[in-house]
């Protein structure tokens, strides 16, 4: 009987918990700042200037660090 209970009070935890999620979601809605706004339309402008090159592995291995670090 206990192991029912505690099921259902855990259903009802989670269900609480979702309906909350949900009207956070609703109910607070992000806007962009003016910084964000500016860095979007500089990053366009660069892409249209430089023209868009999606890195392959090899130019993402070449970029990052993949040796480690000694001791």
């Amino acid at each position: 009987m206990t192991v029912i209970i505690t099921i259902a009070v855990l259903i009802c935890i989670a269900l609480c918990g979702w309906a909350i999620a949900e009207m956070k979601g609703n109910h607070c809605v992000y806007e962009h700042s003016e910084e964000e706004t500016a860095v979007e339309q500089q990053a366009a402008e660069n892409i249209k200037k430089n023209g868009f090159h999606e890195l392959g592995i090899k130019d993402v291995i070449a970029t990052i660090s993949t040796k480690g670090f000694k001791a």
